[in-house]
């Protein structure tokens, strides 16, 4: 697996991904019915951040993750990420490899933590990954996800030192 920046090549073998993950209605707030263009303007980080693709050896795009700062001004010392792993490519490792790229990454660029502001709490296979990645709850907003499953539940603010 390779990690690199997105390209807009990407774009139509990702947004699929895309598009099924926030439709699934589990693990994102984002609107439903988005075009492609409307899902890469919210998806794709410009500078500071950054939005990176894993490809296996023929290509085929496995997942992605955006970073950057969490907030402007005097909240960009901490960066924040999000993540989508293709459900084909699921219990692969990717999404421990994105994570554990992002966190370089971030390192790399001088800020001192990340923060992640919205993980489902039903979302157990990413709550299990980001802890076992060295980040704490640090709080859940109880109710302020509509799953499509489980109705209202938390949303955790998960942390960790850089």
């Amino acid at each position: 697996m390779v990690i690199r920046p997105i390209e807009p090549g990407d774009w139509p073998a990702f947004f699929p991904v895309f598009r099924d993950i926030v439709e699934a209605g589990e693990t994102y707030a984002y609107p439903l019915g988005l075009t492609p263009e409307q899902a890469w303007d919210l998806w794709v980080e410009g500078p500071p951040g950054v939005t990176v693709v894993a490809v296996d050896e023929s290509g085929a795009v496995l997942g992605s993750a955006k970073s950057g700062p969490n907030r402007p001004a005097r909240g960009s010392h901490v960066a924040t990420a999000s993540f989508m792993v293709s459900p084909a490519a699921r219990g692969r490792g990717v999404g421990r490899q994105l994570g554990e790229w992002v966190l370089t990454w971030a390192h790399e660029q001088g800020y001192a933590a990340m923060q992640f502001n919205a993980v489902v709490e039903t979302n157990e296979a990413a709550v299990t990954l980001w802890k076992d990645l060295g980040f704490q709850v640090i709080g859940t907003v109880p109710e302020a996800f509509e799953s499509r499953t489980h109705g209202r539940v938390g949303l955790h603010v998960m942390h960790r030192y850089l």
